[in-house]
């Protein structure tokens, strides 16, 4: 009875794995298996987009809540509170152009502090959206720099942007409330 049940058994079995062997040599079988593997690709790949996403979206918050830090501008706009503490010039400068000494400019910053630019070959020098030479610029201008400070407490240029002069009819009054007038 037992030899029955055996050779039922073995019977069984090679069906089985011919059954098997049918749906995974189907077409169907195929076709599903590509779907789910496009499905799955096109998964990971949204997912990398979000998280390239994020990271930009992260990046750009920092850089905007850092601006005034980064690029050395004063929090309120230029103009405003020139004679105040609000710009940061260890990566830069705003001011105006008291000697011209080739590559080495010196800039009369706030609280009348001297800070010594040097410009170098690869320095981007703008005027508006002009691109001009170092040779352009001339004592009394007023520029604002953008660089990185050296060993010696000397700012190295990267960007160096002429602006025009502040003029009493320019300057802009300063944040807050507007003064009371009798």
């Amino acid at each position: 009875m037992e030899d029955n049940k055996l050779i039922a058994n073995k019977n069984e079995a090679p069906q089985i794995f011919k059954g098997i062997n049918r749906v995974f040599q189907s077409k169907t079988f195929y076709v599903i298996l590509i779907a789910v593997i496009a499905l799955a690709v096109a998964l990971l790949i949204f997912k990398i987009g979000m998280f390239v996403g994020f990271k930009k979206a992260g990046f750009s918050y920092n850089w905007s809540e850092n601006y005034h830090r980064n690029f050395a501008g004063p929090a309120g706009g230029f103009f405003r509170d020139f004679g105040g503490r609000d710009f940061i010039d260890s990566h830069g400068v705003f001011g105006q152009i008291i000697k011209i000494d080739v590559p080495i400019l010196v800039i009369r910053g706030r609280d009348d502090i001297e800070k010594i630019v040097l410009a170098q070959d690869k320095t981007v020098i703008k005027n508006f959206r002009n691109t001009i030479k170092l040779s352009d610029l001339k004592v009394d201008d007023y520029i604002v720099v953008i660089g990185s400070p050296n060993q010696a407490g000397q700012v190295e240029a990267k960007l160096i942007r002429l602006v025009p002069p502040p003029a009493e009819s320019m300057m802009l009054p300063p944040p807050g409330p507007a003064p009371f007038n009798h």
